[in-house]
């Protein structure tokens, strides 16, 4: 199977506006969302490559010539197009499984520009993971870093490695997306990392190569990070001063995007502000969100028009398995029609789905024009939208598909329900 995107980007995709409004209707680039609903069906994710590169670039660029890597963080959506298109950019990747590691390899990115983060390594996925070669492990834990060193003592290699400082940081974001807290389970606190700097200096299995931290997601204030920044050099200065010697500094990801029309980080002055502090260190973002969340939508159909004498429901074809970030944290996402009516009906509608349970809605008391029939898209979706969702009621996972100026390309085809249970099996009768 060829997985490489069908298409090229034209050379004026710069001018392009993303997902606009034309005579009344929603357009990806230069394709009418309604042709490709047309062409590949709802529910749809729709992806833009001018935008992801874009996003991509914004923070290469900031950086001009110091020393750094934009490590694109796999698990905000790792579609194999999307990997490829960043691939092709020269990115780095932060994985935080083996299964993404070799997603990555499968896109053409680079096993040596990878970091590998995750609490829970296990010896199996350390062992594959110096013998393709990333950059480096981000240790969460004392255990991990006895159990790196063990792994690659019993293969007589030596493992790059960085500790993962918890500094106790406050990020104000979703507490189910807060990473940076002594209450979460990410990380070590600065004393511990510290002993374990001097543990693995004392190692002839393992390199130190750096210091990494990240203190949650969708965060829209620079000033938790620029304390975290500020606190993390301290520990650097220590070490140091102590004879350790640390080269790199991993900020970790988190940058928030607008879902809506929050006030979001400036990413050049931010970098400036990194830069400013970090003297030769060699800096290492982890983007993920702020490079594919604006750059998706997820397109479903109108099924039914339900009105009662306290709510009105627009019951659509998506579902919280398709799309469950409303369910899952109470996230917003604005909800477009891709094409509206002129006899639609003015109302405030619940959109819900087909699963059943009463969770099951994308968005609440939002004023649209609507028949029945109607193409409505959830606006910033690229990001932990197709890559948390699910088989829930044996609903069958959406295609996804995308665009570059006026081409279109289809990036996964649309699951069919009978690929959802042929692995499953009858219990042999003589089984005892």
């Amino acid at each position: 199977m060829n997985l490489k995107p069908q298409f090229q980007v034209p050379t004026n995709s710069s001018s392009l506006n993303i997902f606009s409004f034309q005579n009344n209707a929603l357009y990806a680039e230069s394709v009418p969302v309604m042709d490709l609903m047309a062409q590949y069906g709802s529910p749809l994710y729709v992806y833009s490559r001018t935008e992801i590169e874009r996003n991509w670039q914004q923070f290469d660029r900031a950086f001009g010539e110091h020393p750094h890597l934009i490590c694109y963080a796999v698990k905000a959506n790792s579609n194999i197009a999307v990997l490829n298109v960043l691939a092709k950019l020269g990115s780095g990747f932060d994985i935080v499984s083996i299964g993404e590691l070799e997603r990555v390899i499968a896109a053409g990115g680079i096993p040596s520009r990878c970091v590998f983060s995750g609490v829970a390594k296990s010896k199996a996925e350390i062992q594959k993971a110096l013998e393709i070669g990333v950059y480096c492990f981000n240790v969460e834990s004392e255990g991990e870093l006895e159990r790196i060193q063990s792994v690659a003592q019993a293969a007589g290699v030596v493992a790059s490695i960085s500790i993962r400082v918890n500094p106790d940081v406050d990020a104000k974001t979703h507490p189910y997306i807060s990473t940076g807290l002594k209450e979460n389970k990410f990380g070590v606190d600065v004393d511990t990392a510290l002993s374990l700097y001097h543990k693995a200096d004392q190692s002839e299995y393992l390199k130190i190569c750096g210091l990494d931290y990240h203190i949650g997601s969708q965060i829209t204030d620079v000033l938790p990070f620029i304390e975290a920044l500020d606190k993390t050099l301290e520990l650097i200065s220590k070490l140091q001063s102590e004879g350790v010697k640390v080269s790199h500094l991993d900020l970790g990801g988190g940058i928030g995007i607008s879902y809506k029309d929050e006030q979001t980080i400036n990413i050049s002055d931010y970098i400036q502000s990194i830069l400013s502090r970090a003297g030769d260190l060699k800096i290492l973002l982890e983007p993920g969100r702020a490079i594919v969340g604006n750059a998706g939508i997820f397109v479903t159909q109108v099924e039914y028009l339900k009105r009662n004498s306290i709510k009105s429901f627009a019951i659509v074809d998506g579902a919280m398995n398709d799309l469950m970030r409303p369910s899952l944290y109470g996230a917003y996402h604005k909800a477009v029609v891709v094409k509206e009516s002129p006899d639609g009906i003015n109302d405030t509608w619940d959109l819900v789905g087909p699963v059943c349970e009463t969770g099951d809605f994308l968005a609440k008391d939002r004023e649209l024009k609507l028949n029945q029939g109607d193409y409505i898209a959830m606006m910033s979706a690229g990001a932990y939208g197709f890559v948390l969702s699910s088989n829930y009621n044996t609903r069958p996972r959406v295609a996804e598909v995308m665009v570059a100026g006026n081409r279109h390309a289809l990036v996964r085809r649309r699951e069919e329900a009978k690929s959802l249970f042929e692995n499953e099996f009858f219990l042999d009768e003589e089984t005892n």
